[in-house]
C-alpha cells in the first residue's frame, strides 16, 4: 500500500498511557486478566481491580484453587459477573491442562472460556509477542479512517476487520514492529482518532489520513448504537442480588431476596439467571429456599 505507519509508533512510544498490564515484567496471564477485566469495563476502574486480584491470586493455579465464591466477592462490582465465572474456570483449566502455562497459540486459546477472537489475539500479540492483527473497535475506526477513507469500520465482519488491519501493516514487519503497531492503533483510537470528537490536529497520521482528505465523510453504513438502559434493567437486578450475596455472605432466605426488588417477577426471572450461570447456588433449610454465592467444584467441561 505504500504506506508507513512508523509515525503511529514512534507517536506511541512518547505518548502512551502508562498501564500496569504494560510493564515488562508482567506475565502472560497477568495480561489475560487485565484484557478480561477491560472487555466492558472502563480502565480506571480496572486498574486498582486488576492491581487488587493479581495481589491475591498472582497465577492460573492460585485462581484454580479459590472458590467461585471468593472469585465472584474479589470481582465486586465490575459488572459482567460471567467475566469472572469464566476467568476461575479458564484458572482451573490451564492449572490441570496446561501445567499452569498459558497456551500461546491463537488456536487454543479460543478453547477456553470467555475467551473470543480478539481477546485470544491479544495475548498472543500482547504477551508473547506473535504478529497477529488485534482488532477492536478502536483499531477499525482508525484502519477505516486512515487507509478507506471512511469514518468507522463497523461494517466490517470479524474476517474483514482481521484481514483489513493485516493487510494495512508494512510487509515484512519484525514481530516486535508489528505489535507495537497493534498497541498504537489501540491507544490512538482511544485517545485521538475517538468515534465523536477526533483530535485530528494531534494525531501523528494527520498528514495521510484518507478520511481527513475526504472532508470527513460520513459513512452512512455504520448506524449509531444505543446502549441498553441499564436502570431499571435485569442488568441490575442481577447486580443488587449479587451484591446482598457478596456483601452478607451466607445462606439469604427468598423473602429477604425478594425484597431487593419492587417487581416480584422481575426479581424471580434475574435470580434464576444467576442460578442457571451458576453465579448463585440454591439450596433448602427448613423446607425454604435459600440462596448463596455459588462456591467451586473440580472443573468438569461445558
Amino acid at each position: 500500500m505504500g504506506m508507513t505507519w512508523q509515525p503511529l509508533r514512534e507517536w506511541f512510544l512518547e505518548h502512551h498511557r502508562d498501564l500496569p498490564w504494560r510493564q515488562p515484567e508482567t506475565t502472560p496471564w497477568a495480561v489475560l486478566v487485565s484484557e478480561i477485566m477491560l472487555q466492558q469495563t472502563p480502565v480506571s476502574r480496572v486498574i486498582p481491580a486488576w492491581t487488587s486480584w493479581l495481589t491475591r491470586w498472582p497465577t492460573a493455579q492460585a485462581l484454580s484453587e479459590a472458590s467461585l465464591g471468593d472469585v465472584l466477592a474479589q470481582w465486586d462490582r465490575l459488572g459482567y459477573p460471567r467475566r469472572a465465572r469464566n476467568l476461575h474456570r479458564t484458572a482451573q483449566i490451564v492449572s490441570e491442562s496446561f501445567e499452569g502455562h498459558l497456551p500461546t497459540d491463537v488456536e487454543t486459546l479460543l478453547t477456553l472460556p470467555g475467551i473470543g477472537e480478539y481477546t485470544a489475539r491479544a495475548i498472543a500479540c500482547f504477551a508473547y509477542g506473535q504478529p497477529h492483527p488485534v482488532v477492536d473497535t478502536n483499531v477499525k475506526r482508525v484502519v477505516a479512517r486512515v487507509v478507506e477513507g471512511v469514518a468507522a469500520g463497523g461494517h466490517w465482519s470479524t474476517k474483514e476487520g482481521l484481514d483489513a488491519v493485516d493487510a494495512a501493516m508494512e510487509p515484512d514487519l519484525a514481530d516486535a514492529e508489528y505489535c507495537l503497531s497493534q498497541k498504537a492503533l489501540m491507544e490512538l483510537g482511544a485517545l485521538v482518532c475517538t468515534a465523536r470528537a477526533p483530535r485530528c490536529e494531534e494525531c501523528p497520521m494527520m498528514t495521510i489520513c484518507r478520511w481527513r482528505s475526504a472532508g470527513y465523510p460520513v459513512d452512512d453504513s455504520v448506524l449509531p448504537r444505543t446502549q441498553a438502559r441499564y436502570e431499571g434493567s435485569d442488568r441490575q437486578v442481577r447486580g443488587f442480588i449479587l451484591a446482598l450475596l457478596r456483601d452478607e455472605p451466607g445462606d439469604h432466605s427468598l423473602a429477604e431476596v425478594t425484597a431487593l426488588w419492587h417487581s416480584p417477577s422481575q426479581l424471580n426471572r434475574s435470580l434464576r439467571s444467576l442460578v442457571s450461570d451458576g453465579l448463585v447456588v440454591e439450596s433448602e433449610r427448613a423446607g425454604e429456599p435459600h440462596y448463596g454465592l455459588s462456591w467451586s467444584e473440580p472443573y468438569r467441561g461445558e
